[in-house]
């Protein structure tokens, strides 16, 4: 019966559970026909185009030559940094060397002091001479020449029972955890991300929004949290106000890996819902020398002290400071032509921790985002849509030059952008991004894409990956990928990606001393800059911006 017929039917009987029926069926004949319209009219993809990038990518690269410049030779980009401002002018010389126009510095405003590491030797001295393996935290400051002293473990599981060690501490090295016990570890140091991995990352469902998920388990962690940062800010507070000489603590890596982040302050009670003490900050409190030591070495001073024998260790360390420094983003551009005024984002974060040359986390994704732009370049390919490069400083301190670009640019809060809060205030190229591309987690090749719960972009990311299938790119999972750049945009309702990446060593390079040139694999980088070009080459050529999904209401 034809629908006509059926509509009539009904109307003459005035039967209203045959006028429902008749609405569902219309429905579902909509749903069939617009089904139907998008199998007919599917994602357009110059494949012509693509063919030239990946040949491009995978056989001319300068990835690894960028590479070399950037972890060798200029190494560590501690935000605020003057090796950070080196590695940052060089990426704007080398980016105009490819012909990106716009290039430039963009400061974000004074980031806090700026700290180098000159100079550092730990050794023990007594009851055996061994130079010990170690490295202060970032924003420590130096000891003005060796010191000398005995080495004391502060055993506190309460901020009551600190009060047993008052007049204890002055003139020593204080180690603030117990032994580690360490087993063999028996998985490999790399590897690929495995078939099940990426099967049950595209079976994923969509995850719910943020704030709907939280269990009393959670809760119960973070209370726990917390109590272990009070606890954490009175031994801070003790040792410094007793007069001691320096804090150790044991480091979580072991095998000769030393992860090392950012020196701890003691915090305020309000600062969980209140600005926190950073040890950058300009006003900061004095805090003491603080270093990790390698779980080995540590363990073995320990044993000691159990069997009652005393350890004396002496330490110099020299730090280079100054306050109230700017930091900055590296920017620019390959402009569009019809669609010029609408932008597609690449990119990645340019600074890192210091122990290491800053390779794995993020080096890699930094060049991987130069060279696509060289890639797209080089092609003297045409794209409709704007393409800009960003390169972020701040990532490691909380985000905080993505957060300051797209606060300043796309969409702020009330608030300062190191603490927004309320609705978002939507501002005037908010409507012109089609997308923002990340890269980080590593040196690994790319092997697909996070949707951050978008299943509207399933079937055009599918259709891209068509011809990025022979170089291993076939995984869209709906998953949340969390702890980097992309979060600034996706937070304020912008389509901003993160690629699912190869760990490879990420696991004991990113933070750690181990963050080097040799952890790069050649192919692999070729890969990444290779599949971010084409991501924004598809994105910048549609006629539609990629579709939004509905922002949670804040």
């Amino acid at each position: 019966m034809s629908y006509v017929k059926y509509y009539l039917l009904i109307n003459a009987e005035g039967n209203t559970s045959l006028m429902k029926r008749f609405v569902q069926l219309m429905a579902a004949a909509v749903l069939c026909m617009h089904s139907a319209w998008t199998q007919t009219v599917p994602e357009k993809v110059d494949t012509a185009a693509i063919t030239r990038i990946k040949y491009e990518g995978m056989h001319h690269s300068r990835s690894m030559e960028m590479l070399d410049w950037l972890t060798n030779v200029y190494g560590s980009r501690l935000t605020g940094s003057p090796e950070h401002k080196a590695a940052a002018d060089w990426a704007v010389k080398e980016l105009s060397a490819m012909g990106i126009q716009n290039v430039h510095l963009e400061s974000w405003g004074p980031f806090g002091m700026g700290w180098t590491l000159k100079h550092f030797a730990l050794c023990m001295l007594e009851p055996k001479s061994i130079p010990l393996f170690a490295y202060p935290k970032a924003w420590s400051p130096g000891t003005k020449g060796t010191v000398k002293g005995g080495a004391v473990y502060l055993h506190a599981n309460s901020i009551s029972e600190l009060d047993a060690y008052k007049g204890t501490l002055k003139g020593k090295f204080v180690l603030l955890d117990s032994i580690r016990a360490l087993a063999p570890n028996f998985k490999p140091n790399a590897m690929r991300t495995p078939d099940s991995v990426l099967l049950k990352l595209a079976d994923a469902d969509v995850p719910l929004p943020r704030g709907k998920d939280m269990s009393h388990a959670d809760s119960a962690v973070r209370r726990s949290a917390r109590e272990d940062a009070k606890l954490l800010s009175a031994k801070l507070e003790l040792c410094r106000n007793e007069g001691a000489l320096a804090i150790l603590d044991c480091n979580h890596g072991d095998g000769g890996v030393i992860y090392v982040a950012g020196a701890s302050e003691p915090q305020p009670e309000n600062a969980v819902n209140g600005k926190r003490v950073n040890p950058y900050d300009a006003d900061a409190p004095a805090i003491l020398p603080q270093v990790s030591v390698t779980v080995e070495h540590y363990n073995r001073i320990h044993r000691i002290l159990q069997k009652g024998l005393p350890v004396t260790l002496d330490m110099n360390m020299e730090v280079e400071t100054s306050t109230a420094q700017d930091s900055w983003n590296v920017i620019g551009e390959i402009p569009g032509t019809d669609l010029k005024d609408e932008i597609v984002m690449v990119g990645g974060h340019f600074d890192s921790w210091h122990a290491g040359s800053g390779a794995c986390d993020n080096g890699a994704g930094a060049v991987a985002s130069m060279e696509a732009m060289r890639i797209i370049k080089a092609l003297n390919l045409k794209p409709r849509r704007t393409i800009r490069i960003a390169l972020w400083s701040g990532e490691e301190q909380g985000l905080l030059g993505s957060r300051a670009y797209v606060f300043k640019n796309f969409g702020s809060r009330e608030g300062d952008f190191r603490n927004p809060r309320g609705p978002v205030v939507k501002k005037e190229d908010y409507d012109k991004l089609s997308a923002y591309f990340n890269n980080d987690y590593g040196s690994g090749k790319i092997r697909g894409i996070y949707t951050q719960g978008n299943e509207a972009l399933r079937p055009i990311f599918r259709a891209w990956m068509e011809s990025l299938r022979d170089i291993g790119v076939e995984t869209i999972t709906p998953n949340n990928a969390g702890g980097t750049d992309h979060l600034t945009f996706d937070g304020i309702g912008l389509p901003g990606f993160q690629f699912i990446v190869d760990p490879i060593e990420y696991g004991r390079t990113y933070h750690s001393n181990f963050d080097a040139y040799e952890r790069i694999l050649e192919e692999d980088a070729q890969q990444a800059a290779t599949v971010m070009a084409a991501f924004v080459y598809d994105a910048a050529m549609r006629d539609q911006k990629l579709p939004r999904k509905p922002m949670a209401q804040n």
